[in-house]
C-alpha cells in the first residue's frame, strides 16, 4: 500500500477527483484550506487580501498498482494548467487497522 499526498490549486479540485475515481482509488481525505507556496517558481496560494488564492490537498491509500497510473492522470492535469500549480508525493503505508 501506498499513501499519496497530493496539494493543487482549488480550480482543480473536480479534476483532481475525477482522476482519484477513474483510477479507483475510492479513499481518500480531502483538506479543503491548504496554505503554502510552490516550490519551483509558484506565488504563495494564502487565502489573504495579498495572496487570495488557496490550496486544497488529498491523502488516498491505495494499493501500488494504482499509484502510477494515478500520478499519470495528475501529471497530465499539472502540465496543462501550468499556472495552476499541482503536486503529488508518494510514500509507504507500513501498517493500517
Amino acid at each position: 500500500m501506498k499513501t499519496v499526498f497530493i496539494a493543487y490549486d482549488k480550480a482543480l479540485h473536480e479534476l483532481v477527483v475525477e482522476a482519484l475515481s477513474s483510477t479507483m482509488c475510492k479513499g481518500y481525505t480531502i483538506l479543503p484550506d491548504v496554505h503554502g507556496r510552490g516550490s519551483v517558481n509558484g506565488e504563495p496560494h494564502m487565502g489573504s487580501h495579498a495572496w487570495p488564492s488557496t490550496n486544497s490537498a488529498v491523502l488516498t491509500v491505495c494499493e501500488d498498482s494504482k499509484v502510477e497510473p494515478l500520478l499519470n492522470r495528475l501529471h497530465k492535469i499539472d502540465l496543462e494548467n501550468p499556472l495552476l500549480g499541482l503536486r503529488a508525493f508518494v510514500w509507504a503505508v507500513e501498517q493500517s487497522i
